[in-house]
């Protein structure tokens, strides 16, 4: 049995591509599709938001933009790359998706509407939902926050490339400790970098459980939702 029959899975841009270039890892991709066509042979909706940090990253020191809110769209435009990308891992899989974009871009994807991607994922089809909010100077993190409340997620699963919620960055300090279960207030009130503000507050007054776990790890999506016991669990 499975926790959550309704989720939102939230892919960091830089759990697609390499540390060295931008870009997609293509190994990465395929390992990612099959993880999610695994869950949703068990008939878990699946709805996908993805960063685009792989690509580029509008807040960076890299920006060639000195206006933010350009630099920002060619984020959000980042995000349909890897939107696309992951439709097509997910087709070649034998999965039947839905790309939706937060932009009008057809016919690259559907126009994005509550109604119809929860129509999409009662049909069965696994939705990824790309350009961010649609709008500057929000982060791919709040998208999926918002995505998840808008479609009534049991859940939002935050994959990247650590285990879990740290005291300290662990690819930077072998004293970080992992946390197993934390609230908003403590990420708030110990300033951990889990998320934006933005997210967590929204997240915190809707209710909306979020999970971080690494999703690099082969079968990790899987058990988190038997009910294994990995990653850190963000609740109100």
């Amino acid at each position: 049995m499975t926790k959550y029959k309704r989720i939102l899975l939230k892919l960091s841009g830089e759990s697609l591509g390499n540390k060295k270039e931008p870009g997609i890892n293509k190994d990465k991709l395929s390992d990612f599709a099959q993880q999610i066509t695994e869950i949703a042979s068990l008939g878990i909706q699946i709805a996908i938001v993805a960063g685009g940090g792989n690509i580029y990253r509008g807040k960076s020191d890299k920006c060639p933009c000195q206006d933010r809110i350009k630099g920002d769209q060619m984020g959000m435009l980042a995000t349909v790359i890897n939107g696309i990308a992951l439709c097509s891992a997910l087709q070649e899989k034998g999965r039947p998706t839905e790309l939706f974009t937060a932009i009008r871009m057809e016919p690259i994807g559907q126009y994005y509407n509550k109604e119809t991607a929860i129509k999409s994922l009662q049909e069965n089809k696994i939705i990824i939902i790309a350009g961010g909010t649609g709008n500057p100077l929000f982060t791919t993190d709040t998208a999926a926050v918002l995505r998840s409340i808008e479609l009534e997620a049991n859940a939002m699963l935050k994959g990247t490339r650590v285990d879990g919620i740290y005291t300290e960055d662990p690819e930077k300090t072998t004293k970080a400790m992992k946390y197993n279960k934390i609230t908003y207030d403590q990420v708030y009130n110990k300033n951990l970098k889990v998320m934006d503000l933005t997210a967590i507050t929204l997240a915190k007054d809707n209710q909306l459980p979020i999970i971080v776990f690494n999703i690099e790890k082969p079968g990790n999506l899987r058990k988190i939702l038997e009910n294994t016991d990995i990653g850190t669990i963000v609740i109100p």
